[in-house]
């Protein structure tokens, strides 16, 4: 699945991919990005919309991993205010993974 991002503003899309990559399911070891969770990036002005889901619905961090998303991204120079939307639909699978994702785990 290919990510939608979209930037209305002078909000760099590097720094938020790279902020992205400092979160990382504590079940596993791979930033959020790269696992796939994050399915659409969208800036406007100041305001950062993210996409996302999580490896399972019943994940023990569902509750956490939106606060440290938000946290993240507020440190990206520009950002003042971002929206973590949780999805489930697509459900998150190993087919979402970045090659990256997979060389870490050892899944070639």
């Amino acid at each position: 699945m290919d990510k939608k991002v979209e930037n209305k503003s002078l909000i760099r899309q590097e720094d938020l991919v790279s902020a992205l990559k400092t979160v990382y399911d504590p079940e596993i070891p791979v930033d959020i990005y790269e696992l796939g969770l994050i399915y659409d990036i969208s800036s406007d002005g100041n305001k950062v919309n993210i996409r996302m889901t999580l490896t399972a619905p019943g994940c023990p961090v569902a509750e956490e991993m939106p606060k440290w998303v938000e946290v993240a991204v507020l440190d990206v120079e520009g950002v003042n205010d971002v929206i973590v939307e949780m999805v489930f639909d697509p459900p998150w699978d190993i087919s979402l993974m970045s090659d990256e994702a997979r060389l870490a785990l050892n899944m070639y």
